[in-house]
């Protein structure tokens, strides 16, 4: 059974840093791309940042040059680090795990940025 475990959300001033964690389980992590989507409260869900097997990685532009994903695959566990927040960072973050068609999504961390 795949389970993705997020952690690491929380209440943050603007211009502050998290680190946003989710732990892999039942699932050939090395194998899988490793995303971040986020949504806030009235929008679509959308995608922050992406990892794929060989490390490749891709952002969206509103976190480009703040955000970065890292994995560690001795970990099962995909990171991302937050810097310099804004208020429209503002959402719960969702960890998936995609292969092939499969996708597969945690239950989310919210990050709140406010002062």
């Amino acid at each position: 059974q795949v389970q993705l475990v997020e952690s690491g959300g929380g209440l943050v001033q603007p211009g502050g840093s998290l680190r946003l964690s989710c732990a892999a389980s039942g699932i050939s992590f090395s194998f899988y791309t490793m995303g971040w989507y986020r949504q806030a409260p009235g929008k679509q869900r959308e995608l922050v940042a992406v990892i794929r097997p060989g490390g490749n990685t891709n952002y969206a532009d509103s976190v480009k040059g703040r955000f970065t994903i890292s994995k560690d695959n001795a970990k099962n566990t995909v990171y991302l680090q937050m810097r310099s927040l804004k208020p429209e960072d503002t959402a719960n973050y969702y960890c998936n795990a995609a292969l092939g068609g499969s996708a597969n999504w945690g239950q989310g961390t919210q990050v709140t940025v406010s002062s």
